[in-house]
């Protein structure tokens, strides 16, 4: 999801405290305050992502940020008690960078109870089980982690910069460190031919991983990626609306969670399911079955009403 930064973004002496565009964050962190403690992301090769294409990275100096720290203690707080940093994978940032910055939220924003960011395998794998813990006693305390496939194919095809030994690692460290861990999906991000593999191993991904929290999307090609340019080309061929909700389906048959709350509510999706599994399990999979049998359009979304 993509906002302009809801806040005001100079400071009383004109400084600028974000840069210019539009920052992201998840759906559900719609009401946090948004603190850009980095620009762009480090990895920036994933062939479906636009989010920060024109984008180079770089990470804010301490002054920068602090400035805009200063800014919002000075404003109300954001009515979810939370803080995003942004951008891409915040959590890329070196520990002693990261432990400042929640050090400061701590101090001059009181009202703060959790802060949330994007990480991936990268991010996680570098830090120790004991420094993700120091960040988690500041406050850290959910990382969104775009998994997308638990196919190993698919990971190279759309350069996902890790293995799925590396995203069962990266789970068993956040859980060690008592991180929330937050898993997004892509749906159709296997293609046609690799649809069913996808859905599979995505499905014994996640038994492996048992996150808390999963989050499903609908791949989208966009216009400047490599994925999009398959896509014009014919060499990559997204599944059609009822074969994306087959590898839903699939996913949640035969995905095990101990405790998780799983969603399909994002605007890209043409159902949208949300329920905590396993006690949901049986009625949402029964709903996609009665949707998927039924072949009828009009049960979907309207293209109209999707976006990214």
């Amino acid at each position: 999801m993509t906002d302009v930064h809801p806040f005001m973004t100079t400071a009383e002496d004109g400084r600028t405290l974000i840069p210019g565009g539009s920052v992201y964050r998840p759906p559900s962190e719609h009401s946090s305050l948004l603190l850009q403690v980095s620009v762009g992301c480090s990895h920036n090769r994933c062939s479906y992502c636009a989010m920060y294409l024109g984008k180079s990275f770089a990470i804010r100096s301490h002054a920068e940020v602090e400035a805009l720290v200063e800014h919002y203690a000075k404003l109300p707080p954001a009515p979810s008690g939370r803080v995003f940093l942004c951008d891409g994978d915040a959590l890329i940032l070196p520990q002693r960078r990261l432990v400042a910055i929640l050090k400061l939220i701590g101090a001059r924003l009181p009202w703060v109870t959790r802060v949330c960011c994007y990480g991936d395998t990268r991010s996680v794998l570098r830090k120790s089980v004991a420094e993700l813990t120091v960040l988690r006693e500041l406050g850290l305390g959910m990382i969104y982690h775009g998994v997308e496939t638990g196919d190993e194919q698919s990971m190279a095809a759309i350069v996902k910069g890790a293995t799925r030994a590396e995203v069962i690692e990266t789970a068993a460290r956040l859980r060690q460190a008592g991180i929330a861990h937050s898993v997004i999906v892509l749906l159709g991000i296997g293609g046609v031919a690799g649809s069913a593999r996808h859905a599979q191993e995505t499905a014994s991904l996640l038994t492996a991983i048992d996150p808390p929290f999963v989050g499903a999307l609908t791949v989208t090609p966009v216009p400047g990626t490599p994925l999009h340019a398959a896509w014009t080309a014919g060499e990559f061929v997204l599944p059609a609306k009822f074969a994306l909700l087959a590898e839903l389906r699939t996913i949640l048959a035969e995905a095990r969670f101990s405790h998780c709350r799983f969603s399909s509510n994002h605007a890209s999706n043409y159902l949208p399911l949300r329920g905590v599994l396993p006690a949901d399990q049986p009625a949402m999979v029964a709903a996609l079955d009665h949707v998927i049998a039924a072949g009828d359009e009009r049960l979907l979304k309207p293209e109209r009403l999707r976006g990214l």
